[in-house]
């Protein structure tokens, strides 16, 4: 009997844990657009906590940011998914991936307008302490999250996985208020060295508190199982994706003290 209670006492204690992860998908808008996030925290938690923003890939808002959230989500963070592209806007392959990425890289500014709106949405949640706020993107949204540094929020990080690092404006650095780490694959033939070039030399002249972090043998999309286009130039690298996750966790050590 004592141990059939304990089994008992244990599958609730497992139940419980599994079912402490609350997750919703919230509408909210950037002006006329309508866009449609996901969020993501443990409500077994009590009290306000750090947020985390997590910026999508090309492909849009899919179940790997969803799946990152709910990571983020079990380390004590509430996580909300942004949404560039707006609500139902979600490419079905390369091609119109490409088109949606391409309409914001070439509008920065409404690039910018779309992630703070994402921003202000996950500042504005009860449990968020608004004071610890970071954000992390992948891909496209590795860009897309130093383009927010660069518009001047108010946040403590951000982190760019595989993101590009180009410098399309260099004197926005001036802008940048937080803290910033690019993490790379050392391979990747997306990355040009010119402009790594001008990503560093902007952080130096603007006294940005920045790093980067190369991975030897990771390509592109180096965290993603399945990034949507899988060939030598973009695919997962194991080593690469642990050691990039524990390089965040390192980070957000340091800036939510």
């Amino acid at each position: 009997m004592r141990n059939l209670m304990s089994a008992v006492l244990v599958l609730l204690c497992v139940m419980k844990t599994q079912g402490a992860i609350h997750t919703e998908t919230i509408e909210y808008k950037q002006g006329d657009a309508t866009l449609e996030g996901f969020l993501a925290y443990d409500d077994s938690m009590q009290g306000k906590r750090p947020g985390v923003l997590v910026v999508h890939q090309w492909l849009g808002l899919t179940d790997y940011e969803k799946m990152r959230a709910r990571q983020l989500a079990e380390l004590g963070y509430v996580a909300f998914c942004a949404d560039i592209y707006g609500k139902g806007v979600r490419p079905k392959d390369v091609k119109e991936a490409g088109a949606q990425a391409g309409k914001y890289k070439g509008d920065r500014q409404l690039l910018r307008a779309r992630v703070n709106a994402g921003l202000d949405e996950l500042k504005k949640n009860d449990l968020v302490d608004s004071k610890r706020v970071a954000a992390i993107g992948y891909c496209f949204g590795g860009t897309t999250v130093i383009e927010l540094a660069r518009s001047g929020a108010d946040l403590n990080g951000v982190v760019s996985f595989h993101g590009g690092l180009d410098s399309p404006t260099p004197s926005d650095g001036k802008n940048i208020k937080c803290k910033v780490l690019a993490l790379a694959g050392a391979d990747d033939p997306f990355q040009n060295p010119n402009d790594l070039n001008a990503f560093e030399s902007e952080m130096r002249d603007s006294k940005v508190d920045w790093q980067i972090v190369f991975y030897g043998g990771a390509v592109h999309a180096f965290t993603q199982p399945d990034p949507g286009f899988v060939n030598a130039g973009a695919k997962y690298n194991e080593k690469a994706d642990k050691r990039s996750w524990q390089a965040m966790k390192d980070f957000f050590a340091e800036i939510f003290k």
